[in-house]
């Protein structure tokens, strides 16, 4: 299975087992990230639940293709807020006008 992890602009793609534990995703992210996974803290989007690190993918529902949240522990302790970044919006620009025949 494969799960979207989105960070502001970025999002990034791992390849995951169901048996696989939040730590397991979290140490993963690490070396892409280069953020320790005691400053990661990652959010199921479709429920907004915070992931707990000792469960497993399948245990917390997270399912293939899943959209979750990364998140950053920030100077003061806290965790950052959630937030992603959308694309701009492509389908506002006008079609061309283009006949056939």
């Amino acid at each position: 299975m494969y799960i979207r992890v989105k960070r502001h602009k970025t999002t990034y793609f791992l390849q995951c087992d169901p048996t696989e534990t939040i730590l397991d995703v979290k140490q993963k992210l690490h070396s892409l990230i280069d953020h320790v996974t005691s400053n990661q803290r990652l959010i199921l989007l479709a429920t907004g639940e915070t992931l707990d690190d000792n469960k497993t993918l399948a245990e917390q529902k997270v399912e293939n293709d899943a959209i979750v949240a990364l998140t950053l522990r920030k100077d003061n302790n806290e965790f950052e807020e959630v937030h992603i970044e959308k694309p701009e919006d492509v389908g506002n620009s006008p079609e061309p006008d283009v006949s056939l025949g």
